[in-house]
């Protein structure tokens, strides 16, 4: 196996697919700009679900990239040698173009080729079926014929073996995965015998159905292909480690944090455990951070808050009492700045943000544990093995204590929290409950709905008034849509009734459609090419805006518009949240 670094195995996987035709597009933002069936982008895909769906990319129908992602679903197994919130996925996606044999065999000549990764070595996993779709044998014969053995291919279910949709509808289709022998002495078996000893490497997905909203799957007219490999846990392996956070992508933090605490990673497994979920939160804030998201109580600020917050709790625990997530952010944002901009550009408001958390946290971190430990005392004196509500509200609310925080620590004292209780006291903050972490919105942009597609087109409409009411400061600070309502983010608010405007898409260069007037205010994630939507005819055109879509054809199918709410977000930052009717 080739002992590759972050950087080098990136750039190989990069070129390799540019060899076979495929451009590279930049990571998207980790805030979805117009998908809201997520509070961050999760996968590589999410970006490009307009493209899977049928509407032609700028670029191509071969497109490759290294996708920035978070995921918070599975923030509790954090601590151990390969879970992760943040990581980066590198991706190759055919949009209608190739399908399994090209994905596979390019898969394997990667794997074995570039990687130098032995055959014996590799097994892979393809989709069992089931009552609504077929086996997935034309996969598994694309291996045998590459040379991998038959005894090294497992057939799996739904679990492990199909992907999406994202939302209720959408794309889907089952998915071949590639794993590396990690187990002791010679390859045996195969993920589905013994799993334990194989490590899942890449991922790819076939993307063959649509499931509609009763459940039923139809062939894809565009067939599709998006794949998947973590780059931390792809750079572990080819470097020896069974643990992904003694690779170079890690170490250097891990490094810092033994300096501050003075104790070593790898002697106790409670410190060992420790130190990693530090070095992922951290990394993970400091990336959502970069966005210009602040720590805060709702959605993607709780999120972020949850994160600082745990980070914190567990440094204490390691002995960490003075501030020190800014100096991690410092090692973070050199081993990282090169490739994402938006980090250094961004350093001030990081290192401020961190500041103020921490500081904010360790004033009545303390006196939280006291309450908390006093608490328990007393509830095992009297035999009782649930926390109130209300105790775990006074935590949140007094203290700052995420309720998820207060359950963990009831959890590692063989307690549970009465959450019920705590919905109850805090019915008018419901989004701070699991839901709020995991993603909470129904659909969207991944159901590519008429009503989402008005929303959308609206989105522009306002935008464009705002601007010409209010003056050219006014700028878009991120959107969120869904069928019950349209939010706009943006600096002070008005609204401007639709007139019946052709809306039309035209393909340029970012350099171009800026020429032609058109709005661009997320240019780091933008490629070579973009796609630009006009609304109104041509040389009096009312909005000029490059955007993935969907959109109306003409904002007379929008109704009428109606903004409901008009609110302060943030310094400078107003929200507006309106409604077609």
């Amino acid at each position: 196996m080739k002992a590759l670094g972050r950087r080098e195995l990136i750039e190989a996987y990069l070129s390799f697919f540019e060899s076979k035709g495929h451009v590279r597009i930049p990571s998207a933002p980790l805030i979805p700009e117009n998908d809201p069936t997520v509070l961050f982008t999760t996968a590589g895909m999410h970006p490009l679900v307009p493209f899977l769906l049928g509407q032609p990319h700028p670029l191509g129908k071969r497109l490759c990239n290294v996708q920035k992602c978070l995921r918070t679903d599975d923030i509790e197994k954090v601590g151990d040698e390969f879970h992760h919130t943040f990581f980066e996925m590198l991706g190759n996606w055919s949009l209608g173009d190739y399908f399994k044999k090209e994905a596979i065999e390019w898969s394997f000549e990667f794997l074995t080729k570039v990687l130098e990764i032995p055959v014996e070595k590799l097994a892979v996993s393809c989709f069992a079926g089931n009552k609504d779709i077929e086996r997935d044998e034309e996969s598994a014969k694309i291996w045998q014929q590459l040379g991998i053995d038959k005894e090294r291919i497992a057939f799996l279910g739904m679990k492990e073996n199909w992907w999406g949709p994202v939302g209720k509808t959408g794309p889907c289709g089952p998915d071949t995965e590639m794993f590396v022998y990690v187990g002791k002495g010679k390859p045996h078996g195969n993920p589905g015998e013994n799993p334990e000893d194989w490590c899942e490497i890449w991922n790819d997905v076939f993307m063959q159905y649509y499931k509609d909203e009763n459940g039923n799957y139809t062939e894809l007219e565009q067939k599709n292909v998006d794949t998947g490999m973590g780059v931390e846990r792809v750079v572990a392996i080819l470097n020896g480690f069974q643990d992904n956070y003694m690779t170079e992508i890690f170490q250097p933090i891990i490094k810092k944090l033994e300096e501050l605490s003075k104790k070593k990673y790898g002697e106790s497994e409670q410190d060992t455990r420790a130190m990693r979920i530090i070095a992922d939160h951290l990394r993970a804030a400091v990336f959502v951070l970069s966005e210009g998201i602040a720590p805060g109580n709702k959605e993607q600020g709780y999120v972020l808050r949850r994160l600082i917050r745990r980070a914190i709790r567990f440094a204490h625990m390691l002995g960490i009492k003075e501030n020190f997530t800014t100096s991690i952010a410092e090692i973070i944002i050199e081993q990282y700045e090169q490739d994402y901009g938006e980090l250094s550009k961004n350093r001030n408001f990081i290192m401020e943000e961190l500041s103020k958390e921490e500081n904010r946290f360790r004033n009545v971190l303390e006196k939280g544990l006291r309450l908390f430990e006093k608490t328990i005392k007393q509830l095992k004196e009297e035999g009782k093995t649930e926390i109130d509500g209300k105790t775990a509200f006074l935590l949140y609310q007094s203290y700052g204590f995420p309720v998820e925080m207060t359950e963990e620590l009831a959890k590692e004292q063989g307690m549970q929290v009465n959450m019920h209780e705590f919905e109850q006291e805090y019915k008018r903050h419901q989004e701070l409950s699991r839901t709020a972490t995991a993603g909470k919105f129904k659909s969207g942009l991944a159901d590519m709905s008429e009503q989402a597609k008005k929303l959308h087109t609206a989105t522009h409409l306002l935008h464009a008034a705002l601007r010409k009411v209010l003056g050219e400061h006014v700028q878009q600070k991120g959107s969120n849509i869904t069928a019950e309502r349209l939010r706009f983010d943006f600096k002070l608010v008005n609204e401007k009734i639709q007139e019946g405007l052709p809306v039309r898409r035209e393909e340029m260069t970012l350099e171009e459609a800026k020429k032609r007037g058109a709005l661009a205010f997320f240019e780091h994630k933008y490629g070579d090419k973009v796609s630009v939507y006009f609304i109104g005819e041509p040389g009096k055109e009312f909005s000029i805006e490059v955007c993935a879509g969907p959109h109306v054809s003409n904002t007379r199918e929008l109704g009428k518009f109606k903004i409901v709410k008009e609110e302060s977000v943030a310094a400078g930052v107003r929200r507006i949240k309106a409604v077609l009717e």
